[in-house]
């Protein structure tokens, strides 16, 4: 895959297969929509393109707005396209500027002056341009001047659940890591630098790793335990996943998010490290005296230690 982050040293594409959206989650949804461009570029004999948005639009059109949570950062969307075989990523950087085109200045000099695109395939409910008011219909409008073909992926279902975004903040809010994965279609990821914290972990025999993360839009599941897995220089570990306020030392700060990775002992201080949470085991609770703290952490290591086995 080829990642081009911005549109000024574009190839000269010849009719691709591309599509276009945010793509937050990168979803089971999304990658529908990727094996069909992926399965007609091939048809067709010519490349599938993902045609992306940095920084999030919402983030341009509502900068005041803080309540966006996204599931993905941009490096973490770019590793799971570069998992799914598309030919090329092209990361736009979405200004207020790019906002306000109208529909079909956005059709005419941004998709087919930059992309020459022979099919252009969206999801059911993708708006664009100024006041969001282009959509599918405006792009079938436009398709026998602008020499493509347009063709609509439906919403794609999951033991009855629309997949959506929405729906999988909804329930990773909830700690409900295991319909939030089969909606992504990977386990949940949180990627960060390992960062010093007050090294509690080693006093308690449960030393842990804390993961700052650069992108302050990104979701953070419901506070609490889970069983997680670990990459750390391109090597997986099994370990357990701590998110929470720490209410049993009410001294310290805020939020952390630190994982303990069994079986690990390297220094790893100032490295990016990627943690997949693979099932929630309790909430997040307060213990009067460390003794009960450390007997719960024995069994939650148990209870993920099993989870990760099976």
């Amino acid at each position: 895959m080829k990642v081009h982050l911005g549109l000024d040293s574009l190839p000269i594409f010849n009719k691709p297969v591309i599509t276009i959206g945010s793509f937050d989650g990168v979803h089971y949804g999304h990658q529908k929509l990727i094996e069909k461009i992926k399965s007609e570029a091939k048809q067709l004999n010519t490349e599938s393109i993902v045609i992306t948005f940095d920084p999030h639009p919402r983030q341009v059109v509502f900068p005041k707005d803080k309540t966006l949570q996204l599931l993905n950062s941009t490096s973490e969307k770019i590793a799971l396209f570069d998992n799914f075989g598309i030919d090329h990523l092209v990361i736009v950087p979405f200004t207020v500027a790019f906002s306000q085109q109208p529909a079909d200045e956005y059709i005419e000099k941004f998709l087919i002056n930059k992309f020459h695109p022979g099919v252009i395939i969206i999801g059911h409910d993708h708006k664009f341009g100024l006041n969001r008011s282009g959509d599918i219909n405006f792009l079938k409008w436009h398709q026998e001047k602008g020499g493509y073909k347009v063709e609509e992926i439906t919403a794609q279902q999951i033991s009855d659940i629309v997949i959506s975004s929405t729906k999988i903040r909804k329930f990773l809010g909830e700690g409900n890591i295991l319909k939030a994965n089969s909606l992504l279609g990977y386990h949940y990821i949180l990627t960060g630098v390992v960062k010093h914290g007050e090294h509690i972990g080693h006093t308690l025999g449960f030393p842990t790793a804390n993961i700052y993360l650069p992108n302050s839009f990104k979701l953070v599941p419901k506070y609490g335990i889970y069983a997680s897995k670990t990459t750390v220089n391109n090597k997986i570990y099994h370990s357990m996943l701590y998110i929470g306020d720490r209410p049993s030392y009410k001294h310290l700060p805020n939020r952390t998010i630190e994982v303990n990775i069994f079986d690990f002992k390297e220094d790893i201080y100032g490295q990016e490290i990627k943690v997949e949470i693979v099932d929630f085991i309790r909430n997040d609770i307060e213990f009067t005296n460390t003794e009960d703290l450390i007997h719960q952490l024995n069994l939650d290591k148990q209870s993920a230690v099993s989870i990760l086995q099976a």
